[in-house]
């Protein structure tokens, strides 16, 4: 499935990329208010312009990218003013460097097995040797959560738009 990815802004500023199998799919969650910023979590999302965008990243090397970023890291943000905000060299490197650690943490989500429900039952037998260690995902309730972590078995809640099981 071929997948429009757009650039997207909220009203704090920041900026990050959203994946949508259409024009219209943008419309449709934009309307139904499932829009919202990874970082500050605003609804008030736009749509800013930008260069279409090929997902050939299975063409590059793995830790080109990440290479790019550590060798040009970007220089410190400008401070907020009341002027209006205007596009820079600093603000541009941020925005990719946003757009790498989504795709970064995309990739090391589907690198996990989806165990669904079973989450914290899976979680429990690998800590106990009963299952092969591996990475997993999954959906836990809040008293799972806690549990597994009183527990001491470490976990962490993956933002919903990170999976791209989602889209199929």
């Amino acid at each position: 499935m071929a997948l429009k990815v757009f650039d997207l802004q909220c009203d704090q500023g920041h900026l990050f990329e959203g994946w949508f199998s259409s024009h219209e799919d943008y419309d449709a969650q934009q309307a139904r208010g499932l829009l919202t910023c990874p970082v500050c979590d605003s609804a008030n999302i736009t749509k800013k312009l930008s260069a279409p965008h090929l997902n050939v990243s299975h063409l590059r090397e793995p830790s080109s990218q990440a290479n790019a970023v550590a060798a040009n890291p970007p220089a410190a943000a400008p401070a907020r003013s009341t002027e209006t905000a205007v596009a820079s060299a600093d603000h541009e490197a941020i925005a990719r460097i946003q757009a790498a650690v989504l795709q970064e943490m995309r990739r090391i989500i589907r690198n996990t097995e989806d165990v669904g429900p079973a989450f914290a039952e899976e979680a429990r037998r690998i800590q106990s040797g009963e299952a092969d260690e591996r990475p997993i995902r999954g959906t836990a309730t809040a008293e799972e959560r806690a549990a597994l972590t009183e527990e001491g078995i470490e976990i962490m809640a993956l933002p919903d738009f990170l999976n791209d099981d989602r889209l199929q």
